[in-house]
């Protein structure tokens, strides 16, 4: 995320996402840190975010490093 755009696209997606519970998207360390309903799994939020156009590098569910 490389502008204020980026981070609210991907703040819109997460927002309409059913069973996400709180989300915190940082434009300056170009992260979102996301707490969702246990049957929302990592792979759909994932996709939701990809969708945005954004380049995911790196995830991370439950404190166990994802593959993206």
């Amino acid at each position: 995320m490389s502008c204020g755009g980026c981070s609210g696209a991907v703040e819109r997606v997460l927002k309409k996402m059913d069973g996400i519970k709180s989300y915190k998207v940082s434009l300056e360390s170009q992260t979102a840190e996301i707490t969702a309903a246990p049957e929302v799994g990592y792979e759909a939020v994932l996709e939701k975010i990809k969708k945005t156009g954004k380049k995911v590098t790196k995830g991370e569910s439950d404190g166990v490093e994802m593959g993206v």
